[in-house]
């Protein structure tokens, strides 16, 4: 295994500090365009643009922590929405830069594509928006305060809007050296303003399982009378990833394969972290620099070839393929398969601007052959482990053909070869995808009344059955077998699996509408389960919608009104009566239901006048109601289904859809008391 790379000495730090200086710091253009279309540089102005800001200073911290140079990172999120970010690095250079004739503080503050990540020598890796990060942060803020502890001085400036309000100056003696950036960012710009706890908490423990040995703080010191502390430190770096993302699994092998290689001819590092577990899908991420690729890249590419070459080259070795056997395919060995690949190099090239995919070519056999090096080895090592990965991979080979047979015949001949859509599918009369709707439907009662209340050019309705198949631990010729699965794949017309073509979606809006009670939730959840694991792209895009039914008919004389939940309930009612009137008449009838022994806040209920209808389910209203409260465009409310952390969402979608009992069950005791009206 490679050698553990050991921090560098006082001395070699001391040097590095007295050589990282203002020839180090190239410029390239000032902070203008910024706060014009600040959309170009953190993507948003909304919750993502928001947290972008913490990001972008914090990985100039973590660019220190990778060279070797900071250790700790504190974050604290403080009253007026200020951040502060402070790390026990080098510290920003102070002396007069060569170029600006300004300090080398003030032209990284505020000189776009100005750092240490363009000079010679600054940074040999780094994450960040090279070198944008803190010029940019700075211009989409209403203050910033920069301070460096370098040279045994403490050197400050302020900004405001970007600009500096007093050159950079020495306050006093500082002990050890670092850096501490804190800035509020401009109300003006950002449509969202309260910073998100657990969103951050997410993203810097990502960041510390990437960066081992480093130890990120944060502290939530907004409300001084409810401070909270949080802090991440991770040796094993992303073999400890690993094991976070799996420690509601069932492993199949003991122990976590990792390595850490130094590629110092190619100044490539590769860090790479693996273990199966019986899942049946793939929990591969991958990262250049610290940012993480969702499109892979040629760093994925290289493992995935390596991966699939060594464990066939291992079966074969070892008897578990004879002469005759075909060779496993790569989806074969990826099943239940959780993996991490993070390399740091010196000029990754990142295809397109949110940087999804790396585009290095000399990265992947430099991966490939790390890889397969250091995974043999393994496999010789542990032979347990190997032969429990390899009878996952056979028998996903076997599963694999199955379902083949089940997909061919069920849909290459069906839906893609003019089978005819489902019976009780409802279609609407338009063809057109844009414009186009399906309405999945629990139940034939609820499915009767919306085909009757629908418009019917272009909403179609699928009634479901039923609670469909928990699709979470079913292979694909299992989940083609049952009927109502079925009958939404071919409605939905992308197909599945390998042969899914989004170009070929019917309905460009698929809602799924159910009962506001507890069967009604749990088929909710159900069929959410079902369209995350086999058709997630439709949640990217945003295709999945979840509606709204009204749970009260409030009428009062011919008025009517319909509210979705308690508090609406009360608001109208005190519209309509009163405030005095409304108690007066609550109080009146909580007494007579105390002394019938019977509870009137069930399906009707009426206080002076006014009758409360609450919906048990939708085959309760007739179609008119259904139209004009959940299905008429111009009237209806629906939520858009949205995955805004897709690891968190993973993790949730295991634990609650799978077969393991024990992490359920803490799941459900530690959230319960989060339950809002529970329908029992």
């Amino acid at each position: 295994m490679a050698k553990k790379k050991l921090p560098p000495t006082d001395e070699k730090k001391k040097k590095a500090i007295a050589e990282y200086g203002a020839k180090q710091i190239s410029v390239l253009e000032g902070l203008e365009p910024v706060r014009k279309r600040p959309g170009m540089y953190i993507g948003n102005t909304d919750h993502t643009g928001l947290h972008h800001l913490i990001w972008e200073v914090v990985d100039n911290s973590i660019d220190e922590a990778m060279a070797g140079f900071a250790d700790e990172i504190n974050i604290h999120l403080l009253p007026d929405h200020k951040v502060c970010v402070e790390d026990n690095g080098r510290g920003i250079p102070v002396e007069k830069h060569p170029t600006t004739k300004v300090s080398t503080l003030e032209t990284i503050m505020t000189k776009l594509h100005a750092g240490g990540k363009f000079g010679d020598g600054g940074y040999k890796v780094s994450g960040g928006l090279h070198g944008v990060g803190i010029s940019v942060v700075n211009a989409l803020s209403t203050y910033v305060k920069a301070e460096a502890k370098r040279e045994g001085k403490l050197w400050v400036q302020e900004y405001k809007l970007g600009k500096p309000v007093k050159p950079a100056r020495a306050q006093g003696p500082a002990k050890g050296t670092g850096t501490i950036i804190t800035f509020q960012p401009d109300k003006s710009i950002f449509t969202v303003h309260e910073f998100d706890w657990d969103f951050i908490l997410s993203h810097l423990r990502q960041q510390a399982y990437l960066t081992k040995g480093v130890r990120i703080n944060i502290h939530d010191q907004r409300a001084p009378e409810h401070t909270k502390a949080y802090s991440f430190y991770f040796e094993g770096g992303i073999g400890s990833f690993v094991r976070h993302i799996n420690h509601n699994k069932e492993v199949k092998q003991e122990k976590v394969f990792y390595i850490e290689k130094d590629v110092e001819e190619k100044n490539i590092k590769v860090e790479i972290a693996l273990q199966y577990s019986n899942d049946f899908k793939e929990t591969v991420q991958a990262y250049a620099n610290n940012i993480h690729n969702p499109e892979g890249g040629t760093h994925l590419q290289g493992f995935r070839t390596a991966l699939t070459r060594s464990l066939n080259a291992y079966a074969r070795k070892q008897g578990f393929l004879k002469e005759k056997d075909e060779n496993l395919s790569g989806d074969d060995v990826r099943e239940g398969l959780t993996a991490i690949i993070s390399v740091k190099l010196t000029d990754p090239q990142f295809e397109g601007q949110t940087k999804g995919k790396l585009g290095n070519a000399d990265v992947k056999p430099v991966v490939e052959t790390v890889f397969s090096d250091y995974f043999t080895i393994f496999l010789e090592e542990n032979p347990r482990d190997g032969k429990e990965i390899l009878s996952k991979c056979i028998l996903a080979a076997l599963a694999r053909k199955a379902a083949r047979a089940a997909r061919d015949s069920v849909l290459r001949k069906g839906a893609l070869d003019g089978l005819t859509l489902p019976g009780k599918l409802a279609d609407c009369s338009s063809r057109d995808p844009h414009e186009s709707e399906l309405y999945i439907v629990e139940g034939d009662s609820a499915g009767g009344s919306a085909k009757q209340g629908r418009n019917r050019r272009f909403q179609a309705i699928l009634p479901l059955r039923g609670k469909i198949l928990n699709v979470e631990r079913a292979r694909i010729d299992k989940m083609l077998a049952n009927n109502e699965l079925k009958n939404l794949v071919i409605a939905i017309g992308t197909n599945i699996s390998t042969e899914f073509n989004i170009a070929k979606l019917r309905y460009h809006r698929i809602v799924i509408m159910t009962d506001a009670d507890v069967d009604g939730s749990h088929i909710r959840t159900l069929l959410l389960t079902f369209f995350y694991r086999n058709f997630l792209e439709l949640i990217k895009q945003g295709h999945i919608f979840i509606a709204q039914p009204p749970l009260f008919q409030i009428q009062k004389g011919k008025h009517v009104e319909y509210v979705y939940n308690e508090e609406e309930k009360e608001k109208v009612l005190k519209k309509l009566l009163g405030t005095a009137a409304l108690e007066a008449g609550e109080a009146k009838e909580t007494a007579a239901a105390k002394a019938e022994g019977v509870d009137r806040t069930g399906v009707g209920e009426k206080i002076k006048g006014v009758n409360i209808q609450r919906y048990k389910g939708l085959g309760e209203m007739n179609p008119t109601q259904l139209w004009e409260t959940t299905m008429q465009p111009e009237t209806r409310v629906m939520k858009q289904v949205t995955i805004e952390d897709a690891a968190k969402a993973d993790d949730v979608f295991s634990v609650l859809m799978g077969s393991e009992v024990l992490p359920r069950k803490r799941f459900i005791q530690s959230h319960a008391k989060e339950v809002q009206n529970l329908d029992i």
